[in-house]
């Protein structure tokens, strides 16, 4: 059976209907979009596109030198400034003042064979009544073997007494008396063990326990912080 003509003629038009209703292939492009630009923030050294950044290298590292060193330099000024005012200041400070910068022990109240912490200037000041058996031990190591290589002899007044600054030489906590291995002190932070004369035997510290300078005024008194 043919078709007729007017079944003909509306498949036509569907036909037709569906084509025009496709949308055609096309790009939409914007040409008022703002792009953002940098610039304002960007060295001057570096803006120009066409210019390799070896060329601009040395000049670019000279300012970033010149700030490193001027801020340093001027942090080491601020601190020599410090240092000088401090030392003329204490150097200038009054006879009762200076007086309180020492400060007296009464050695009685250290029995033997133990460590009384006492305080001068704010710091610890750890004083130890050394018995017979230590001051053989301490005086019997091989200095040479030290990392910071200091005779007994030469870290005390009397073989029987050792005075020392509480704090550890590699980030300033305060070491505990008796613990370690080495029968002195024992820095429980980063791990540095000293020796019943104060030296550094293990562990990270760089250097031996201070000794402050003191004297003897009597054989049961000292004065710590004596020039």
């Amino acid at each position: 059976m043919l078709p007729n003509s007017s079944s003909m003629l509306l498949l036509h038009n569907l036909r037709k209907q569906s084509v025009n209703a496709l949308p055609l292939g096309r790009q939409a492009v914007h040409n008022d979009v703002q792009f953002p630009n940098f610039d304002a923030y960007r060295n001057e050294l570096t803006k120009d596109p066409t210019q390799p950044s070896h060329v601009t290298e040395d000049r670019r590292k000279g300012v970033s030198s010149f700030i490193f060193y001027g801020v340093g330099g001027a942090i080491t000024l601020m601190t020599a400034k410090f240092a000088v005012r401090k030392a003329v200041t204490y150097k200038w400070m009054p006879r009762d003042q200076a007086a309180m910068a020492a400060t007296e022990i009464d050695l009685s109240l250290v029995p033997l064979g133990k460590t009384k912490t006492f305080e001068w200037r704010g710091k610890p000041v750890f004083v130890k009544h050394r018995t017979a058996k230590e001051i053989e031990r301490e005086r019997a190591v091989e200095v040479g073997k030290l990392r910071h290589p200091e005779r007994d002899e030469d870290r005390v007044l009397k073989p029987e007494w050792s005075v020392l600054i509480g704090v550890c030489t590699h980030l300033g906590c305060i070491p505990l008396s008796g613990k370690g291995e080495f029968g002195g002190y024992f820095c429980p932070c980063h791990g540095s063990h000293y020796d019943a004369s104060g030296r550094i035997r293990k562990g990270p510290a760089p250097l031996n326990l201070e000794v402050p300078k003191y004297e003897f005024l009597s054989d049961t008194l000292i004065k710590v912080g004596s020039d």
